[in-house]
């Protein structure tokens, strides 16, 4: 438990380096720095499963894909629900849409709760059952006060926990699942590398480019493990609720990228902030028990 909640931890602090990471980028698109980062990540991820001998899970589920070709349907489905994914990750801070996205990433715990409860009829401690109370009253008045939620933010809080229910389902919910899907995604990401600006000229304008541009790919690369790792190691539920770590640093960035939060949102923040507080607690009390049995 204890391992997941670390991996869980450190995918969230990677992914909000790289959320700022993209505007450093400048001058790449949303499309072209998606490209470059799946053309970087996948060789690194391939390099960490050769090291870590999990490569056999690529083999294994190639081999099911020969004896089931009905099989690479669903991992089309996957590899299109997290490539829409990973564009609109690198896509909303360049557009000014942070704020939208992070909020969809807040919604995104408890749309994954409420999958884990109905879905697999999993069960919630009194310290999470506190922490969905809290983000609840933060999402019920951003709906009270707006009424509804961007498409930004609908697609993040529904478009993953359809992704991670169909990975269970099809069994790939591994690291070579991961690399099956990041695999299908290379001709899209070569497209958009091919099509995009980036030219000499703009190199030498850029020269820090050649340091940051691979960068990118390490960076992304370990945060996919971890996240792909901490879902593996905790239940549906909880997995779910620390994701609710990456919105709050999600937020930071988009201040630090210039965006701001009004006056009438404060009230939908804070619940889920305390929500995060909460299950610091709960992860706090998990590594508690784990070292009184060790002792």
């Amino acid at each position: 438990m204890s391992r997941g909640i670390v991996a869980s931890v450190m995918a969230s602090c990677l992914f909000a380096v790289m959320y700022y990471y993209t505007s450093l980028l400048t001058p790449l698109d949303g499309e072209e720095v998606f490209g470059w980062r799946m053309l970087l990540t996948l060789p690194c991820v391939t390099l960490f499963m050769l090291i870590t001998r999990d490569w056999p899970l690529v083999t294994g589920l190639l081999a099911r894909i020969r004896r089931s070709p009905a099989l690479l349907l669903g991992l089309l489905g996957t590899s299109s629900l997290m490539a829409v994914q990973l564009w609109l990750f690198l896509w909303a801070p360049l557009h000014g849409r942070s704020l939208e996205v992070s909020l969809g990433y807040f919604l995104l715990p408890l749309s994954m709760v409420l999958t884990g409860r109905l879905v697999y009829g999993e069960r919630l401690s009194r310290l999470q059952k506190v922490a969905v109370l809290c983000a609840a009253v933060g999402v019920a008045h951003e709906l009270i006060q707006h009424g509804s939620f961007a498409w930004e933010t609908l697609l993040v809080a529904s478009g993953y926990p359809v992704y991670f229910v169909l990975r269970r389902k099809l069994g790939t919910d591994h690291l070579g699942g991961l690399w099956a899907d990041m695999t299908l995604m290379l001709p899209a990401a070569l497209y958009f590398v091919i099509k995009g600006s980036l030219s000499s000229a703009d190199l030498l304008a850029h020269p820090q480019l050649y340091l940051l541009i691979p960068l990118l790919g390490v960076i992304s690369a370990l945060a996919l493990i971890s996240y792909v790792m901490a879902s593996r190691l905790l239940a549906f539920s909880l997995f779910g609720l620390l994701s609710y770590v990456e919105p709050v640093l999600l937020v930071f960035v988009a201040l630090a990228l210039g965006e701001s939060i009004a006056a009438d949102q404060w009230l939908t923040y804070v619940p889920i902030w305390l929500a995060v507080l909460v299950l610091v607690l709960e992860g706090f009390k998990h590594l508690l028990r784990q070292r009184r049995r060790a002792v």
